[in-house]
């Protein structure tokens, strides 16, 4: 191991069986007998978290483990902390560890909180002397100095969670690792938790985090790793590990977001094979009483003209549905007509996930006078900056007479996903710069390099 590293992790394989029926009675005994427990398992009856893993953690370094839900993260930090065993492979660490990973794992519920306060403090390796030292820090750090004599299980899951943060930031250990645990209390205690996680930094501990919040990563972090399906795909710069994990997040979502619209076009009717197959309501659904009905996915209108289908495209003229904030957009309408129609409109609806409108438009209100429309085409919404918040937006599209009877409307049958790296809320990410006076000035705002980003504005 490596003079200047804090942790290593060579080689390492971490293999778990799954429940399989063939072998619900195996026993410990008969895989003595029988060989390795893992080479009398079927290949379907083995879950690999983790497969030749390397990787070096320097002295005082932060290091941030991103990575989809099941990815190994979590199991990798297990590993490090020692509360499981490597298949193959080792981990070696240099300097004492606590781990935020489950928080009050081993308190007894029957007892109070100032005995498990001892109790946990030398299962992390404190002496009764170095407990007692630190029991009034560890105690107003939680805020229970109310409730520490009272049994764990009348602890609210807050409380509970915050006594055992505190405990384990207290063993003041080498190497801390984090494991999403900071939503441990109301918002003031998490600040307090963060401040603490600082202090450790600035002295020049060494941390290792596993968080799904990639502008942590990017503030907080000296390296990161990438990992995916047990594998490490991408180590060093957070920037840049960031910034490839995203872009594999826009793949999946693009292939998800592809095969729901695919789905719901084809429930709509879209997807028959000929006009005959076509089951399209005439008229638009009601709720009770006639009123209209909630948002939901659906078409209908007599079928004079008919939509084809619609594509989102980059600015490049590449179809698909994932964008970031202030991309360039086009909305292609395919449209067929069998005979000549003289009184149309096009128009387009955009929804958010919640159903709210934000924004609505056609061809007749923009002053467009309808001439003729024969045999098949398309209509191009050209939206040179796509100024929306982070989310997830549904698009009405519609061909119908200039007083309002469609001859095909979709609703919702269609969507994409913005993307965003400024955390604004609402529904429109409205055009601006910042100005300011006096003596104020900025190096970073919001985590993000001023001088690496022409986005934001400095102030003199």
């Amino acid at each position: 191991m490596g003079k200047t590293a804090a942790i290593e992790v060579k080689g390492v394989t971490k293999r778990y069986r799954r429940v399989a029926q063939s072998h619900k009675f195996l026993t410990l005994k008969s895989a003595f007998v029988g060989g390795n427990l893992f080479k009398l398992l079927n290949p379907s009856d083995v879950f690999t978290a983790l497969e030749d893993v390397d990787l070096e953690i320097g002295r005082g370094e932060t290091f941030g483990l991103i990575g989809a839900n099941g990815a190994g993260k979590s199991t990798l930090m297990k590993l490090v902390a020692g509360t499981t065993k490597p298949t193959e492979g080792t981990v070696q660490l240099n300097g004492k560890i606590s781990a935020l990973i489950e928080l009050g794992a081993g308190f007894h519920p029957e007892i109070s909180g100032r005995e498990n306060v001892y109790i946990n403090g030398i299962m992390l390796g404190l002496t009764r002397e170095e407990i007692e030292a630190r029991f009034d820090d560890i105690v107003a750090f939680a805020e229970l100095e109310e409730f520490i004599d009272a049994p764990v299980k009348n602890y609210s899951s807050g409380m509970y969670m915050r006594l055992g943060f505190s405990v384990a930031i207290h063993v003041d250990p080498d190497i801390l690792v984090i494991d999403e645990v900071l939503a441990v209390g109301d918002e003031a205690f998490v600040h307090k938790c963060l401040d603490k996680i600082g202090e450790f930094k600035r002295r020049g501990k060494t941390i290792l985090l596993v968080t799904h919040g990639m502008e942590t990563v990017r503030r907080l972090c000296d390296r990161a790793a990438w990992i995916d399906h047990g594998k490490v795909k991408a180590v060093g710069d957070p920037m840049r590990v960031v910034d490839r994990y995203l872009n594999w997040v826009g793949e999946q979502e693009e292939a998800e977001l592809t095969r729901v619209e695919k789905k719901r076009v084809e429930q709509a009717g879209e997807g028959s094979d000929t006009k005959e197959e076509v089951e399209i309501a005439t008229e638009a659904p009601t709720g009770p009483e006639g009123e209209e009905a909630p948002y939901e996915p659906g078409r209908w209108g007599n079928q004079a003209v008919r939509i084809e289908g619609v594509r989102f495209l980059d600015e490049e003229g590449h179809a698909g549905h994932v964008f970031a904030t202030g991309d360039a957009m086009t909305m292609e309408i395919a449209w067929s007509a069998e005979t000549a129609v003289k009184d149309f409109a096009f128009g387009i609806g955009l929804f958010n996930a919640n159903g709210v409108s934000c924004y609505g438009t056609n061809t007749d209100v923009e002053r467009f006078k309808a001439g003729s429309l024969e045999g098949e085409g398309a209509v191009q919404i050209q939206i040179p900056s796509l100024d929306l918040v982070i989310g997830t937006y549904y698009l009405d599209v519609a061909v119908h007479s200039r007083d309002g009877r469609p001859y095909d409307y979709h609703r919702g049958l269609y969507s994409f996903r913005v993307h965003s790296r400024y955390g604004d809320v609402g529904v429109a990410r409205l055009a601006h710069t910042w100005g300011f006076r006096g003596g104020v000035s900025w190096k970073q705002l919001g985590g993000i390099d001023c001088e690496r980003d022409p986005d934001l504005v400095r102030g003199d």
